[in-house]
């Protein structure tokens, strides 16, 4: 994890997902640009809602842009991979394993005990490939060589912030 979410990081966030952010433990990456581009989320939201997505990607340019990815059949690609690539399906159950001990961390940190999403990480791990987004925000936020498809999708986005911040950071002023 990185650090804790100032006013002006809650207020680019904002700007980013359109809604104000919810649930946010601390930053969990920040973008070349300065800009936060993921956040590490509490493992159930203010609401009560359960919620496994630990590690959540809010920049609009590298969310599109992965979305771009999953309709070109990547996903199929790298699901047909782990069925037939016994050390890349390791990888991949060792990056579901480090996700649930990040979500263990962050649960613990803030007193949440969340048996509705006890082993469940998020992006199908560790068996499927179900969403790119989720995968690419884990290798952000744990750095390289934890979530080998996730380190993969960002190989293959390069450098989505090369045009500048997605949202200007003026913005919190």
């Amino acid at each position: 994890m990185s650090d804790a979410m100032t006013s002006s990081d809650e207020a680019v966030i904002a700007a980013q997902l359109g809604r104000p952010p919810r649930g946010v433990h601390a930053i969990g990456h920040r973008c070349p640009c300065g800009n936060p581009d993921v956040v590490a989320t509490e493992p159930r939201l203010p609401n009560g809602t359960p919620f496994p997505t630990t590690y959540y990607l809010t920049c609009p340019r590298v969310n599109s842009r992965i979305g771009t990815l999953e309709a070109s059949g990547l996903m199929r690609e790298m699901q047909e991979r782990l069925g037939t690539d016994p050390e890349l399906a390791a990888a991949y159950r060792a990056a579901h394993e480090a996700y649930l001990a990040d979500r263990a961390a962050i649960g613990a940190a803030g007193g949440f005990d969340v048996p509705e999403i006890e082993g469940i990480s998020a992006g199908g791990m560790p068996d499927r490939v179900k969403c790119l987004h989720v995968l690419a925000g884990h290798a952000l936020a744990a750095g390289p060589g934890v979530n080998p498809l996730g380190d993969e999708v960002l190989e293959i986005l390069g450098e989505w912030w090369a045009k500048g911040p997605c949202v200007s950071p003026e913005i919190a002023e």
